[in-house]
């Protein structure tokens, strides 16, 4: 894959700025440039907070509509804010009961992430169980930039003096890819 842009979206608290700097440094690992912006809105109020992430030769931080290639929405009210964002045949990857109507043909892969992240005993985990979830459903295929195994290297390193916190970001990890089947 040449390079890939992605739209991170969620609210304030979710951990959009965190999943995007993970997966920025994962893309760095392998010797990718990258840009990322982000709007952070009212965030430590609950608002809008969307974050841009370009892997490989790109020339502005921003994506512009129509061309990104998949959207993570860690609320599912954000797919309807985001999705123009969207290439032809982007792909959606939504915390939600089932997938949403209606995405004009965007395949859309749709997992509960809330309720995996409570069980887990976890809330604050959502946005991991979520990075698994797409790692699982669209990195064999090619249509994600990294691998699984080279986003838990990012964590393992970024997380190295925080035991507690990287085995918990871990298993948030694993657990969404473990319920990507299907």
């Amino acid at each position: 894959m040449t390079g890939q842009q992605l739209i991170i979206s969620g609210v304030g608290g979710q951990g959009i700025l965190f999943l995007t700097r993970i997966l920025a440094e994962t893309a760095i690992g392998q010797g990718m440039p990258v840009m990322t912006s982000e709007t952070h809105g009212m965030a430590q109020r609950g608002g809008v907070v969307i974050s841009h992430l370009k892997a490989g030769e790109f020339s502005s931080p921003l994506v512009r509509p129509g061309r990104a290639d998949g959207l993570i929405a860690m609320k599912e009210e954000n797919v309807a804010i985001h999705r123009h964002f969207l290439r032809p045949g982007g792909w959606i990857v939504v915390n939600a009961k089932a997938a949403p109507a209606d995405l004009d043909g965007h395949p859309v892969h749709a997992i509960d992430a809330d309720l995996l992240a409570l069980e887990l005993g976890n809330p604050q985990s959502l946005n991991l169980i979520l990075l698994g979830f797409s790692l699982a459903r669209l990195a064999a295929s090619g249509n994600l930039f990294c691998t699984a195994d080279q986003v838990i290297g990012t964590i393992e390193r970024r997380l190295a003096e925080k035991g507690k916190l990287r085995d918990a970001s871990l298993a948030a990890l694993r657990l969404g890819m473990e319920n990507a089947a299907g």
